[in-house]
């Protein structure tokens, strides 16, 4: 089958050519492990998840590496473990910042039905080959050393701004970086800086005295070549990324290893916004995948409700669309339990190939459910529904229905009396207090009797 995506760097959808066939590898930039992740960076977790499932599928199992990092040194982390654990050295203190995240990062990201990765780098644990990369960097003319800082020149690269589609004459024009008197031009950028005191400190490359730390963009060109070469096959990640992260990191790779690419195809998923606001804490919109999780939503909730838009473009979250989602998701929840173990259903596969298109595969799983197709739950599975975090969602509303049940059916009682003397406000007035307790109510007329009918439910 011939799998089409789209190019970032090349701007137009191509047929997909791996390098080598019998490893076809793969790098997605990872969390920085200094807070929850929010629902923004569960997009290119599961959007990702669902490229690893698909070449898996065609090339098979053994034969795809999928790597994906962990940041656990930057200034963030430096700040954030300052501030919540003060008693603590800094060094312990980072430690066990990013030690928490991290295991937060893994219990949140499961929830949303992903493979784990076949490698999980971290930063700290390839601090030589980025020393590595800035020697030979410095060695062949395309970095310098001022004021103990190892920067890349940006003038040494002729075709810098290839990914983003800008010129450096365009960026130098709109920047907007403060210009540290050493930099030689305004867009070099550093690739390890001395460390201030109480921050992780390690020996310095071209022959520095004082201890420092990697800069950000390094650490990911560093972790790709260890793990997948000096030029792979796909490179992802978000599209707030393009530049200037993964444009600072192709500059670093190719330059060291004299390379024409890094990758050969770079894909970014969109940004998301919610309730059609961009995410910010400012607004209090901001949205981590804990907080969902502990709100109730099942994980396969998240990744489904997020499935329903194409990765490349942006994405509104809102309480409308997750409340839709569970509710296709509950409907299919028999199929998925009870699936057979069978193949994907081809017509899934088929809009998948067409550059990850998920909402024509679920326009798919639709026409599968509505023909009751067996091989409804087996594609379903395929695709990172396992019923659990439903099963699980299901299990607490009958439990507290339950619980719930000698408190709700008097108020129920006196809710239907209310109606038939049409005190209407007093029967609203009932309907919000079993809204604020969590009960869902619905009137039905029986047929037969002409009489109104109330069934109730425990929401999320």
């Amino acid at each position: 089958m011939v799998l089409r995506l789209y190019n970032t760097l090349t701007r137009q959808k191509g047929d997909f050519q791996p390098i080598d066939p019998s490893n076809v590898r793969m790098y997605v930039c990872g969390p920085t492990v200094y807070d929850y992740a929010h629902i923004g960076n569960a997009r290119p977790v599961i959007v990702f998840d669902v490229l690893f499932r698909l070449l898996r599928h065609i090339y098979g199992p053994d034969h795809v590496t999928y790597v994906r990092n962990i940041t656990d040194v930057d200034d963030k982390i430096n700040a954030r473990a300052a501030e919540r654990y003060p008693e603590l050295a800094p060094e312990a203190a980072i430690r066990k910042l990013t030690e928490e995240t991290a295991a937060q990062f893994h219990k949140d990201i499961a929830a949303l039905g992903v493979l784990a990765p076949t490698v999980e780098p971290r930063a700290t644990e390839h601090i030589l080959e980025m020393v590595e990369l800035c020697d030979t960097l410095v060695k062949n003319g395309h970095a310098y050393v001022a004021a103990d800082h190892v920067l890349f020149d940006v003038s040494s690269m002729p075709d810098y701004g290839r990914l983003s589609n800008r010129s450096l004459e365009e960026m130098e024009a709109g920047a907007r970086v403060e210009v540290a008197p050493y930099k030689k031009g305004p867009m070099d950028f550093v690739l390890w800086k001395p460390s201030k005191p109480g921050e992780p400190a390690w020996p310095s490359p071209a022959g520095i005295k004082v201890p420092g730390r990697p800069g950000w963009h390094i650490e990911c060109s560093a972790m790709s070549w260890k793990h997948l070469g000096k030029v792979f096959d796909i490179h992802g990640g978000g599209i707030d990324l393009t530049f200037p992260h993964h444009e600072n990191e192709i500059a670093q790779s190719r330059c060291a290893h004299g390379t024409p690419v890094m990758a050969n195809l770079w894909m970014h998923n969109g940004f998301l916004q919610v309730e059609g606001e961009k995410m910010s804490k400012s607004l209090g919109n901001f949205i981590t995948i804990h907080e969902l999780l502990e709100d109730g939503w099942p994980g396969e909730v998240l990744r489904f409700n997020m499935l329903r838009t194409h990765y490349r473009q942006p994405i509104d979250w809102t309480k409308k669309s997750l409340e839709e989602s569970a509710r296709i998701l509950d409907s299919w929840r028999p199929a998925i339990e009870t699936a057979n173990g069978n193949a994907p259903a081809q017509s899934v596969i088929d809009a998948l190939a067409d550059d990850l298109n998920t909402p024509a595969a679920i326009a798919e799983l639709h026409k599968l459910a509505n023909a009751g197709d067996p091989g409804l739950g087996s594609t379903l599975r395929f695709l990172g529904f396992s019923g659990e975090t439903l099963r699980a969602k299901a299990e607490k509303q009958a439990e507290t229905a339950g619980a719930m049940a000698d408190r709700v059916a008097p108020l129920i009682a006196a809710r239907l009396e209310a109606r038939k003397r049409k005190d209407f406000a007093e029967s609203d007035r009932i309907r919000d207090e079993l809204s604020a307790m969590g009960i869902a109510l619905k009137d039905t007329k029986n047929k037969q009797t002409g009489e109104i009918e109330t069934t109730w439910e425990v929401m999320r």
